[in-house]
C-alpha cells in the first residue's frame, strides 16, 4: 500500500520512451522527462530508477506518506506527475475551499493546515474530496487546452480523471 500502489497507478497511465514535439517535456519514459531532468539518460531510464524518482521528488516533498486515504493520496500523486507537485497541492487546495470547511492558501505548499484539511475531507467524505480533486483537475486541463488551442493530450488527460474507487 502507500507508494507502491500509487506507483503501480501512475505508471499504468504513463508511457513507455517517447520524444513528442508537442510535449513541453519533450523526451519522456515512464513521465520522467528530460526537461525536468535534463542530465539523465532518459531512453535508457529503468523503471526502478523512475520508481525512485517518485518516491524522492514527489511522494515525499509533499508528505503523502501522512495522508491516510489511500485513494486521497494516490490522486494527488497522480496529478503531481502528470502536472506538477506544486500543482497538485494548489488542486488540493482549491478542493478544500471548495468543499468548505477552512480557508487554505492556494500556495502550492502542502503544509500543516492543508494536511489537515485532506485528513478532515478524507474521512468525512473521501468520495467528495476525490471527486472535487478530479473537478479541479479537469479544469486545469481545460484552461491548458483552451491557452495553447492545443488538444494532443485531452483524451490521455482524461483518462487521469478517475473514478472513485473505494
Amino acid at each position: 500500500m502507500g507508494f507502491d500502489s500509487a506507483f503501480e497507478k501512475t505508471i499504468g497511465l504513463e508511457g513507455g520512451y517517447c520524444n513528442n514535439p508537442h510535449d513541453p517535456g519533450r523526451e519522456t519514459k515512464y513521465g520522467i522527462s528530460k526537461r525536468q531532468y535534463p542530465d539523465l539518460d532518459i531512453k535508457n531510464l529503468t523503471l526502478e530508477q523512475a520508481k525512485e524518482i517518485y518516491y524522492r521528488d514527489y511522494w515525499l516533498p509533499i508528505h503523502l506518506d501522512r495522508i491516510v486515504n489511500e485513494a486521497v493520496a494516490d490522486e494527488i500523486f497522480d496529478t503531481g506527475v502528470n502536472m506538477g507537485s506544486r500543482e497538485a497541492v494548489e488542486i488540493a487546495q482549491q478542493a478544500l475551499n471548495f468543499l468548505g470547511h477552512g480557508a487554505y492558501a492556494e500556495d502550492g505548499f502542502m503544509g500543516p493546515m492543508t494536511l489537515s484539511g485532506i485528513e478532515y475531507w478524507a474521512k468525512v467524505d473521501p468520495q467528495a474530496l476525490f471527486r472535487a480533486l478530479n473537478g479541479f483537475q479537469f479544469m486545469r486541463y481545460v484552461e491548458i487546452v483552451q491557452t495553447k488551442k492545443d488538444h494532443t493530450f485531452a483524451r490521455g488527460w482524461m483518462k487521469r480523471i478517475q473514478d472513485y474507487i473505494t
